[in-house]
């Protein structure tokens, strides 16, 4: 009875007893974790901006409405090409030697999940302005604004960037909005969330639940279209808008445009799978059929939405049309 009267003892025992269990419990099994769950061999480590990023968006409180993780049912298939493994989570590490690696595969969707933005939107004026104002991109959105991510200037640096922000979100501002180093490397982490390719002859987890895919019935023979109007807002009304008339002095318009309306269809799929940086008053477009894998029959559809619709009326192309033009660019980006 000696023990439980003296509370040295005691107490040096339940001390003691929760000093174990707690390396049996938790330090072992993250410890065994860490060693059977490396990276990808193919991931890319976060640079000194991009990390410097990540602890933006912990501070921001980004994780409280948009997740990475890409569950393998059927309605997450647009938020990544697989599902999400051990190895993607993998590579995160402590932040500090205080601070442990914060969870940022988040439990609520009131955002999109942003496992693979980095491709999915990997436009820098498109992310800077939806910072600033996310309804002059987006205008229904419920995103907050982070206008403190950015300061006004009279004149901006060679080394800054200046967000080309629509009269109607200024709220008389006459000078220029300039991002701050902290918004561009928000940014930058943003555009290095993509989904790391399996190593060849791995094959990722399928998508269960699947949903019939949309099309549009065809007359005749005629084979049924995929949706063209659904594939263009999910891959292109971010930026040109549902309306197609884009945003002045950041996105051009696909209304009335002599690219969409005009029969040079080789610059047109190019367009689309490589991107285009030929007009400077308008933001780099980046390639959004290659970063989202479009197959040519999305290319299509895409195409033939855009040449039909906000009062454009040109004439259609034909999936072995597009087809043979992803094939040869294919062929040359391969050299």
């Amino acid at each position: 009875m000696d023990f439980f009267d003296n509370h040295k003892k005691l107490f040096g025992a339940a001390l003691g007893l929760f000093v174990a269990l707690t390396i049996i419990v938790a330090v072992m099994p993250a410890l065994n974790n860490q060693k059977n769950n490396a990276p990808l061999p193919n991931a890319i480590p976060l640079s000194a901006d991009e990390m410097a990023g990540k602890k933006i968006y912990i501070a921001n409180g980004c994780v409280a409405c948009h997740t990475q993780q890409v569950r393998n049912i059927d309605m997450d298939k647009m938020w990544g090409s697989r599902p999400g493994i051990a190895a993607d989570y993998a590579d995160n590490k402590r932040m500090d030697i205080w601070r442990n690696t914060a969870t940022l595969m988040g439990t609520e969707r009131t955002g999109p999940d942003l496992t693979n933005v980095g491709n999915r939107q990997g436009s820098l004026a498109w992310n800077l302005l939806h910072l600033y104002q996310p309804r002059a991109v987006v205008e229904k959105s419920i995103m907050p604004a982070y206008p403190w991510l950015f300061k006004i200037k009279n004149e901006v640096g060679d080394d800054e960037v200046e967000v080309t922000v629509p009269d109607k979100f200024r709220k008389g501002i006459n000078g220029k909005i300039v991002a701050t180093k902290e918004a561009l490397q928000l940014v930058a982490y943003l555009q290095s969330l993509k989904q790391t390719p399996l190593p060849d002859g791995k094959l990722p987890l399928e998508f269960l639940y699947k949903k019939a895919e949309k099309t549009v019935a065809a007359s005749g023979d005629a084979p049924a279209q995929l949706d063209g109007e659904l594939l263009y807002t999910n891959n292109c009304a971010a930026c040109h808008q549902p309306n197609g008339e884009g945003l002045q002095g950041a996105f051009p318009p696909l209304k009335n445009s002599p690219i969409v309306l005009g029969d040079d269809l080789d610059l047109f799929v190019k367009i689309i799978m490589q991107g285009y940086d030929a007009r400077p008053e308008y933001a780099v477009m980046t390639g959004v059929g290659t970063d989202n894998n479009l197959t040519p029959e999305e290319v299509t559809a895409i195409i033939n939405h855009e040449k039909s619709s906000w009062g454009n009326n040109a004439a259609t192309v034909s999936v072995e049309e597009v087809k043979k033009i992803i094939d040869f660019l294919n062929v040359i980006s391969s050299k």
